[in-house]
C-alpha cells in the first residue's frame, strides 16, 4: 500500500512532476474544451483548498498534474498551519451542535450527501481517472463506493445500538452505549482519494462525530470538487460545516495528528509513515485508524479453476496499474500448475499491451502509473530483482511517451523470502513462487510483515476451510475463489501486523468512530455491591 499519502511528511513533491510550485501563466488542462467536466465540478483554474464553512487558503500554490500526459490540470491554494487550527476549532464547535441531531436525521443528511454525489458520478470518476490515473470505469467505480458507503450509513443510522446485560445484583440493569468521539480527522491517499474519504466521512457522520479531512498533495482537485459536492447539502440543510478540509503540506499533516482537539486519526499511507502517525496519536492518548501497507498473496492450489484464477490474477495484479493497496503482489502455484499457469498469464499480459493508453480512453485497461517516483520504484524493483536471480517472463521496461507509463510485469524464479518479493513495490508487478503444498503456501502468504489482502483458488472444501481457519491466511481480507482487490463496503476493511490493524467501511467498524460507555443501573431502591461485598458501618 505504497499510497502516496501513505507519508503525511511527504506533502509536496516539486522533485517530481506531480506537485510544483504554479507559474504565473500557465496553460492548464481545464482550459480546453475537452475537459469542461471540470468546471460543471466548480472548479477553476485556481481553487482554495480550505473549506471551514468558507473557502480560503493562504498557504502555498500547487499544481496538479496529469500522470496519462504530464500535463497540469489546474492548481490548488493550500493551507497553512494557522488555516488548520482555525478549521480545527470550526470542526470542534460543529460537533457540538451535530452529536445533538437525532442519528436517523444525521442519517437522512447523509442520505443526500449520497444522492448529491449520484448527480455528479460522471465528472466527478472522470477528476478522479484524470488526476490519479486510472481507467474510466475505475474512476466511476470509486465514487459509486462513496455512494454505496452512504446507502449503508442510512440504514446504519437506524440500527446501530448498545445493549442490555444482565447483572448479577437484583434489580439492577447494566446497559452498553456507544457515544461519538469528536472530531474526526481523515488523512487520505492518492490511489483512492475520494473513496477512502467516503467510508470514513459517512460513518463517522452518521454516528455523531464532525470530520476534517486531508486529501492527497497530488490529488487536490478531487478533495475540492468532492468538498464542494458536500458543502452544498450542509447548505441547503443549515447545518454548521460537519465536514471541513485542509490540503497542506507537512507542516500542516503533522499539526493535524499532534492535535489533541481531533479525537480519531484515520490514516491511509505507507507502513512506516503510519508507525510515525500511530505513535504521535497514542502519545496524547488520541485514537487511531491505520489503513497501510499490503504484499497481498493469490494462492493457486492443484485443483483450482484455472480460467478463473487467471482472470482474478489479470484484474488483481494490473487494475488501477497495480497500486492499489489490496493489488497482487505475489502469486503462489502449486507446483504441478505451476508451468501451465506462467504460460496461460503471460499470454493475458501479451493481449494487454494494445490496452495501454490515456485513462480517459474508454479503450484502455492499464493506465499510467501515478507518478515519477512510481516509474523510479518499479525501475529499482526490475533491477533487484534481476540480482536477486530473477527472471522476466514478461515487461520490465519504462515506455517512452508522455506521462507515466510502464509495462506491466511477471517476474519469476525468485526465492518466496527474497528481499524484493518482501518489498511492497506500487507498480504493476508481480512475482510468481513455486509451492509443492498448500501448507508450503500459506506459510509464505503469512511470512510478509504486511496482512492486508489474501486470496485462495480451489475447488477443495477443506483447503478453503483450513485457509480461512486459525491455520491459513493471517490477514485482514482472506477470499476464497476471487481477487485480492475489489472490497466492497458491506465487510469491514483492514488487515493485521504492518497493516496497521484499522477496520473502516462496513460490519462493525462503526464502533472505532465512537467511545464505549458502560452503565449501571440500580432501580432496587437500596445499595448493593457487586461480588458480595458487604461494607456497612451501621
Amino acid at each position: 500500500m505504497l499510497r502516496h499519502l501513505r507519508n503525511v511528511p511527504r506533502l509536496t513533491r516539486s522533485s517530481q512532476c506531480l506537485h510544483r510550485l504554479a507559474s504565473t501563466t500557465p496553460s492548464y488542462l481545464i482550459d480546453q474544451p475537452e475537459y469542461s467536466f471540470l468546471k460543471d465540478l466548480g472548479l477553476e483554474r485556481e481553487n482554495p483548498g480550505v473549506y471551514s464553512g468558507q473557502w480560503q487558503g493562504r498557504g502555498s500554490t500547487i499544481v496538479s498534474y496529469d500522470p496519462g500526459t504530464g500535463q497540469p490540470i489546474a492548481a490548488v491554494r493550500q493551507a497553512n498551519v494557522q488555516e488548520l487550527e482555525q478549521t480545527i476549532g470550526l470542526g470542534v464547535e460543529a460537533y457540538k451542535q451535530w452529536r445533538q441531531v437525532p442519528a436517523p436525521v444525521r442519517g437522512e443528511i447523509v442520505r443526500q450527501i449520497g444522492d448529491e454525489l449520484r448527480k455528479y458520478k460522471e465528472p466527478l470518476g472522470k477528476l478522479v481517472s484524470l488526476e490519479v490515473g486510472k481507467i474510466h470505469s475505475e474512476g466511476q467505480g470509486e465514487v459509486q463506493e462513496f455512494i454505496d458507503i452512504c446507502d449503508y450509513a442510512v440504514g446504519l443510522s437506524r440500527i446501530y445500538a448498545g445493549q442490555v446485560i444482565n447483572s448479577e445484583r437484583a434489580d439492577h440493569t447494566i446497559l452498553e452505549a456507544w457515544r461519538p468521539l469528536g472530531l474526526v480527522g481523515v488523512i487520505s491517499a492518492y490511489n483512492f482519494p475520494n473513496a477512502v474519504f467516503g467510508w470514513n466521512a459517512a460513518i463517522a457522520l452518521t454516528t455523531g462525530n464532525s470530520v476534517l479531512w486531508k486529501g492527497a498533495p497530488s490529488t487536490p482537485l478531487v478533495s475540492v470538487a468532492t468538498t464542494k459536492i458536500v458543502s452544498e447539502v450542509l447548505r441547503r440543510n443549515h447545518l454548521p460545516p460537519v465536514i471541513t478540509m485542509c490540503q497542506g503540506g507537512t507542516d500542516v499533516g503533522q499539526s493535524l495528528v499532534a492535535d489533541k482537539r481531533v479525537n480519531l486519526v484515520s490514516f491511509t499511507g505507507s507502513c512506516n509513515t503510519g508507525r510515525q502517525v500511530g505513535v504521535a496519536v497514542q502519545e496524547r492518548f488520541g485514537k487511531s485508524i491505520l489503513e497501510l501497507g499490503g504484499n497481498n498473496a493469490l494462492l493457486i492450489d492443484e485443483s483450482a479453476n484455472l480460467k478463473m484464477a487467471l482472470d482474478a490474477a489479470l484484474f488483481g495484479c494490473i487494475g488501477t496499474s497495480g497500486q492499489r493497496c489490496t493489488t497482487t503482489r505475489r502469486i503462489i502455484v502449486h507446483e504441478k500448475l505451476y508451468d501451465q499457469f506462467v504460460d496461460a498469464l503471460v499470454v493475458k499480459y501479451k493481449q494487454l499491451v494494445s490496452r495501454i493508453g490515456h485513462q480517459l480512453e474508454l479503450n484502455t485497461l492499464v493506465g499510467p502509473v501515478h507518478a515519477q517516483q512510481n516509474v523510479e520504484n518499479f525501475k529499482t524493483a526490475i533491477q533487484d530483482a534481476i540480482k536477486e536471480g530473477g527472471s522476466l517472463a514478461f515487461g520490465g521496461k519504462v515506455l517512452s511517451r508522455p506521462g507515466f507509463y510502464v509495462e506491466p510485469t511477471i517476474v519469476t524464479g525468485l526465492a518466496h523470502n527474497s528481499p524484493v518479493v518482501h518489498r511492497e513495490t506500487f507498480a504493476p508487478i508481480v512475482y510468481i513462487l513455486k509451492a509443492k503444498s498448500l501448507d508450503e503456501a500459506i506459510s509464505w502468504n503469512n511470512e510478509v510483515e504486511q496482512g492486508l489482502s489474501s486470496a485462495i483458488f480451489t475447488e477443495r472444501i477443506d483447503q478453503a476451510f483450513k485457509w480461512i481457519g486459525s491455520q491459513g491466511s493471517d490477514c485482514g481480507i482472506v477470499n476464497i475463489n476471487t481477487t485480492t482487490n475489489g472490497a466492497e463496503i458491506g465487510g469491514a476493511f483492514g488487515g493485521e501486523k504492518a497493516t496497521g490493524g484499522g477496520r473502516e467501511s462496513g460490519s462493525d467498524a462503526w464502533k472505532q468512530y465512537c467511545k464505549r460507555a458502560t452503565i449501571t443501573v440500580n432501580h432496587s431502591g437500596q445499595l448493593a455491591c457487586a461480588q458480595g461485598v458487604v461494607f456497612n458501618v451501621e
